[in-house]
């Protein structure tokens, strides 16, 4: 018990710092640079795009960590063992593929907007939940696994009542770097026409618009400690207290 409230202290700590230092970055920049006049005139388009850019997060990210986690326990099913080699390397294989080419992949098939941006999203976010998913599973030792099947569990009473419990802080810890990618890479679904804070970033760049940039770099980063502050929590809360994290270091 107090291994997780040392963490969680110790991760809130880092958390306001980055916070106070991005906070700390932005004043220094917009005293120089008539920044936050600029953020001011265009703030009714930034809460907009903000809630945009939360939405899909949320949404593709939620999606992805259902499927992510469904994928990952059927992976270790015994009756799926021989295909889980060749599902296991599709996923490798994906995750070999830069996130713009897989952008640009699905936006031939399903057309331009939100539909091919969650899509995209969704398949950034699934790839180190299905990993840490069946990782997690396998790696329970298989001592208590024997102990349950000699209490006479059946294999589904085994994965719901000793191997997913075991493997959760596993499963979490793919879940935040899931939505630490989906937050990373949610400002390309710009060039895609769907809205998200990356029209502050690309419309920087085109323009050469120092202010917009900085902006909506800010923002993405903002967002990226938020996302993994409130996930951590939920981890610290959420977590059954008797899961040892040190054993899946």
């Amino acid at each position: 018990m107090n291994y997780f409230i040392n963490i969680a202290k110790q991760s809130k700590s880092l958390y306001i710092f980055l916070l106070m230092a991005l906070v700390f970055m932005f004043g220094v920049f917009a005293q120089s640079s008539g920044l936050i006049q600029e953020f001011l005139d265009t703030f009714e388009d930034w809460i907009y795009l903000f809630k945009q850019n939360v939405l899909i997060v949320l949404v593709s990210g939620f999606t992805a960590a259902i499927l992510g986690i469904s994928s990952g326990i059927l992976m270790t099913r015994p009756w799926f063992k021989r295909y889980a080699e060749v599902f296991a390397q599709s996923f490798n294989i994906l995750s070999a593929v830069p996130t713009l080419a897989i952008l640009a992949i699905i936006m031939t098939l399903t057309g331009i907007g939100f539909k091919s941006a969650f899509i995209g999203l969704v398949t950034v976010t699934i790839l180190p939940i299905v990993r840490n998913t069946f990782q997690g599973i396998n790696e329970v030792p298989e001592h208590m696994i024997e102990a349950a099947r000699g209490q006479g569990m059946t294999d589904k009473q085994i994965l719901w009542k000793v191997q997913i419990p075991n493997a959760l802080y596993v499963i979490s810890a793919g879940i935040r770097t899931g939505f630490a990618l989906n937050v990373g890479t949610s400002p390309l679904i710009t060039l895609i026409a769907a809205d998200s804070l990356g029209e502050y970033i690309f419309t920087g760049i085109q323009l050469n618009e120092f202010n917009s940039l900085l902006i909506g770099s800010f923002s993405i980063a903002a967002l990226a400690i938020i996302t993994d502050f409130i996930l951590s929590r939920l981890q610290f809360w959420l977590l059954p207290k008797g899961v040892n994290p040190q054993r899946f270091a």
